[in-house]
């Protein structure tokens, strides 16, 4: 199965704010991508676009299947987002947050996929603990787990080991390097560290430049 990510033209302003312009890649199985960009630049905005969580103004992000369009309503069948923003479900169990994203995804089997990300994300002792009494790097941890519950194809990560100690960052090189074997990964940061993952990189300041004619890349 060939999957594809399309992004043409992609356009995205609040108002009269612009945040970016002109954004246009193509990505397939076994590729990544890095966004990079000073803070406010729009590389979480981007993000949510390209995972649907979001609109651009202009433009159009397309995801392929054997070169078939897939309609954006079933875009979460492909995607896994992970994100500090991203909120869980604090007044139930880590399992329990689990069970039911499991549920309205249809995820097969999903007790015994449960059971197997609950260990790999360090988190299986902890289970059946409220998710309020987690602290902020259990979360980031149960975050993964909600996104690769479904095994997606794209993965895309936002500050990728943010709020995780040293097993934890270990924890992700592991995932990326894995999801690189499978399917797409993009992330967004600014650590030269979590650039060096991707094939790729977007610099979104440097394309608002190219735009203006300040830079010739």
């Amino acid at each position: 199965m060939e999957f594809k990510l399309i992004c043409k033209d992609i356009r995205k302003s609040f108002g009269r704010l612009l945040v970016f312009e002109s954004i246009n890649f193509e990505l397939t199985n076994n590729s990544s991508l890095a966004v990079a960009g000073k803070n406010g630049s729009g590389k979480s905005t981007l993000l949510k676009i390209i995972a649907g969580l979001l609109s651009p103004s202009s433009g159009e992000v397309i995801y392929q299947i054997n070169g078939k369009k897939i309609d954006k309503l079933d875009w979460f069948k492909f995607v896994g987002f992970v994100a500090p923003y991203l909120q869980l479900y604090d007044e139930f169990t880590g399992y329990e947050n689990l069970e039911i994203l499991a549920k309205i995804r249809g995820v097969k089997d999903y007790k015994r996929k449960i059971e197997d990300i609950l260990k790999r994300v360090n988190l299986y002792a902890r289970r059946n603990d409220l998710v309020r009494g987690y602290s902020s790097g259990m979360k980031q941890r149960l975050k993964y787990a909600c996104a690769l519950l479904h095994d997606p194809i794209l993965l895309i990560l936002d500050e990728p080991t943010s709020n995780l100690d040293p097993e934890g960052v270990e924890m992700v090189w592991a995932i990326a390097e894995e999801q690189k074997k499978r399917g797409i990964l993009i992330i967004a940061t600014n650590e030269p560290e979590e650039l060096k993952i991707c094939e790729e990189v977007i610099n979104l300041d440097e394309l608002k430049l190219k735009a203006k004619g300040q830079i010739v890349k």
